[in-house]
């Protein structure tokens, strides 16, 4: 079974990779930095002997880069069975305050970026008439809060892209599920003041996300919200 899942080697998406990796998966790892992806094949290697992890180095910001991985992963794989698109950015700010083209740049990493990979790795799945879609939306897709502006209006958005490509996919086969976790350890909370059992862990994240791929051909898991014990932040 062959996985992609973009924004790979922090917070959700690097959980996500070793829970694939120890479920017997492929997995396909992606993001900016080189030497972070460097680090976890190595890792993913030394945890899991003979495993196959493909790793990329790769710009979602913009539209052709984005689109040329999803056919390179094509040529590799041509059978490719879960895609989660995690890749994504936040800056702090409010609508009215934030620094002109920050709305821009958050979609085109948050929105633009999963609707055009998803739409490149998609009629290989419609053609076999099976495969899963899974959407890293957030908490901010259902709900705003101070400092979130452009954030949460990305956010927002790729739960609609989520939703709409919900009904299309029925007649293919092929699920889709939204996600939408409160706060989370990751590189976005990085050095925030709170103790650590305040944000979930990422592994607990992973771990609810990884269920639903478990499920037989006849069940999907449209969403999913999971939140800190103690509420949001």
């Amino acid at each position: 079974m062959n996985a992609i899942v973009t924004g790979s080697t922090k917070g959700i998406g690097r959980a996500l990779i070793f829970g694939l990796l120890k479920e017997g998966w492929n997995v396909a790892a992606s993001s900016r930095n080189q030497e972070d992806l460097d680090q976890l094949k190595a890792e993913a290697h030394s945890k899991y002997p003979g495993c196959e992890c493909q790793i990329h180095q790769v710009d979602f910001s913009t539209k052709a880069n984005t689109i040329a991985y999803g056919q390179t992963m094509l040529t590799l794989w041509p059978e490719i069975d879960l895609l989660i698109n995690n890749v994504g950015i936040f800056f702090s700010g409010s609508v009215h305050t934030e620094e002109d083209e920050i709305l821009e740049k958050t979609m085109a990493l948050n929105l633009f970026s999963p609707y055009h990979l998803t739409r490149t790795i998609l009629p290989a799945m419609m053609e076999r008439k099976t495969g899963h879609v899974i959407n890293l939306c957030s908490i901010a897709s259902i709900m705003s809060y101070p400092n979130g502006g452009a954030y949460t209006i990305s956010k927002f958005a790729l739960l609609g892209f989520s939703k709409a490509l919900r009904e299309e996919m029925k007649p293919h086969g092929i699920k889709v599920t939204s996600v939408m976790p409160g706060a989370t350890w990751s590189g976005s909370w990085e050095g925030a003041n709170y103790p650590e059992e305040r944000l979930m862990p990422p592994e607990d994240v992973a771990e609810v996300i990884l269920s639903t791929t478990r499920l037989g051909p006849s069940s999907v898991v449209e969403e999913i919200i999971i939140r800190p014990q103690l509420g949001d932040l």
